[in-house]
């Protein structure tokens, strides 16, 4: 079922923007396309390889170590499964990504080898982690080209420290970068669904647990259809294109909710506008790094578009903080003990928050 989308609304007050005619509504909506497309022309969606369906197993309800560990172990041999059946049509270069995925040190929760691959891989101990990070991707993840997310995904468990976990979560079809599934919030819907039944099985896992949701780009489309759903604690927007809505308060979400972009982000050049064209949505409104929307802002420092999980980076280390709850009562990045997930290896006192930004 496709979840409602939130309202658009703007906050009591805020005046609405003029009528616009259709020839600019049109221009306007060309731009928008472009502007996300060009930076990265020559970008090419999942190949669509056949795989068998796969097995379809109990819910996980407070699971022990060795229930966990059944659990992969049976997501392994579905990506097995898809390994041969890859190998069967030919599609070896898709076979040699799933035998990687098969390594018996990986953890998978869930996987499907069907159109494009989705995978939701957990790092750490997911049972017995005081803090757990989603990381929730944007346009051109899949199987074929899951290594970037993958090597994030460590680099800020690297960076939490032992009692945190960190989950990959390919949980939808991403779009192409270079197509008009990444300018609508068409697929961001279906995936919005997935996203709240995942959060719910995260609950069931380690109720105690405090969630964050790391959204980056298109990504960040796909949490905000589901904000008003989500079981989490943060939700982090990064390199976003917009969330749909002119103000955080209407994403419905009790989640403490936070914004970043670096200064080498070609997203920030993307027209922030949405417009209701008679077959399609186009654009996603907003900008969440303006200040009237309302969100938290934290300091990605120098980072483009696919950097923000660069080992070492300063968006890292204050991504790390947002996770581990060492920004403080005043947006700084101190250090400071309590926080359940270990020491966060980063620079003490360093502010999380943009300078000039509340």
């Amino acid at each position: 079922m496709t979840p409602p989308r939130p309202s658009s609304g703007t906050p009591a007050g805020t005046p609405r923007a003029p009528r616009r005619g259709r020839l600019r509504r049109t221009l306007l909506a060309a731009l928008v396309a472009a502007s996300v497309a060009v930076p990265v022309a020559g970008a090419a969606g999942a190949t669509e390889v056949p795989a068998p369906a796969p097995a379809v197993l109990a819910p996980l309800d407070s699971p022990t170590a060795g229930e966990l560990a059944g659990r992969y172990a049976a997501r392994r041999a579905d990506i097995r499964a898809a390994a041969r059946a890859a190998d069967d049509t030919g599609a070896h270069r898709r076979a040699a990504s799933l035998r990687r995925l098969a390594d018996p040190a990986r953890q998978f929760l869930s996987f499907d080898g069907r159109e494009g691959g989705r995978t939701v891989e957990v790092f750490g101990d997911l049972a017995r982690a005081g803090r757990t990070a989603v990381l929730v991707p944007g346009a051109d993840t899949s199987v074929d080209s899951y290594d970037r997310l993958r090597d994030g995904a460590r680099a800020l468990l690297d960076e939490l420290g032992e009692g945190a976990a960190v989950v990959a979560w390919v949980g939808y079809r991403t779009p192409a970068t270079v197509s008009t599934d990444a300018v609508t919030p068409d697929r961001a819907d279906t995936g919005a669904a997935e996203l709240i039944d995942f959060t719910a099985e995260l609950a069931r896992i380690r109720p105690s647990a405090k969630v964050s949701l790391l959204c980056h780009s298109y990504g960040s489309v796909v949490c905000a259809r589901a904000a008003y759903g989500l079981r989490a604690d943060n939700l982090v927007v990064y390199g976003s294109p917009g969330t749909g809505v002119a103000h955080a308060d209407a994403l419905g979400t009790r989640a403490t909710v936070w914004a970043g972009r670096g200064s080498a982000d070609w997203i920030g050049g993307v027209p922030h506008v949405s417009l209701e064209l008679p077959l399609l949505t186009i654009g996603f409104g907003e900008d969440p790094m303006n200040p009237a929307y309302g969100a938290r802002h934290f300091d990605a420092g120098d980072s483009d578009h696919s950097g923000y999980l660069k080992p070492g980076s300063r968006s890292l280390r204050n991504l790390a903080h947002i996770v581990a709850g060492t920004t403080g009562t005043t947006g700084t990045g101190a250090d400071r003990p309590g926080s359940g997930a270990g020491p966060v290896r980063a620079a003490a006192h360093e502010d999380v928050r943009t300078p000039g930004h509340a």
